[in-house]
């Protein structure tokens, strides 16, 4: 399967599929632009204490250091994404594929509420569905060898998208065919694609045609 990165602060886990992602304004949202040559925006600094006049530096009993962040690189005090936080978008470069094209398959997701969350977007969460009516004709679960955790942190109002798609071959997938076993290829015909993230369904299917 594909490896994530999303433009947020993430862990600090190097996954082996789809990377990296790239941010994405999210209608109405102001972004900071990240500096040049960065590939992510810097951690936020923790704030910090009021300065203190010589006499009562003297007096007072010293502060209390911040907490430490989590191994993840998130802040522990936020809040997993719930459903009514995250929108998941199906995307295909194309709508319609000629012979011998390969259909890319990428996801897109934004943080719609007035609060950062943390998500789940490793290997592990990712799933990837191509029917052609009530027919399920590929599932990126079939033959997934491997599979990582990746917990991000989306700032309020931000969207990301994957920037390395996966492509589906235009067979039918199956778990008895993972080992090389030939498989059918796909007719010429409309498609749906259906994404899930995090345990967060994609709001619609996304269709396209193969010619």
């Amino acid at each position: 399967m594909l490896l994530l990165v999303l433009v947020a602060v993430v862990t600090a886990v190097v996954l082996a599929i789809w990377q990296p992602w790239r941010s994405v304004a999210a209608p109405g949202a102001a972004q900071t632009p990240a500096p040049s040559g960065s590939t992510s925006p810097s951690v936020p600094a923790l704030p910090t204490a009021p300065s203190e006049t010589p006499a009562e530096s003297a007096s007072a009993a010293p502060a209390p250091p911040p907490p430490a962040p989590s191994a993840s690189g998130t802040d522990p005090g936020i809040a997993p994404c719930t459903t009514g936080d995250i929108s998941v978008l199906a995307v295909t470069d194309k709508d319609s594929y000629g012979s011998g094209e390969l259909p890319q398959l990428s996801i897109t997701l934004s943080n719609t509420s007035a609060n950062p969350c943390l998500i789940n977007v490793g290997t592990a969460t990712q799933s990837f569905v191509i029917s052609s009516g009530s027919d399920i004709w590929w599932r990126s679960t079939d033959c997934q060898s491997e599979s990582t955790d990746q917990v991000v942190q989306l700032a309020a109002g931000q969207t990301v998208s994957s920037v390395t798609p996966l492509a589906w071959d235009r067979t039918r997938s199956s778990v008895d065919t993972c080992g090389g076993t030939s498989r059918p290829n796909a007719p010429a015909g409309y498609f749906h694609l259906q994404v899930s993230i995090g345990g967060i369904q994609g709001a619609d299917t996304r269709m396209f045609r193969l010619r």
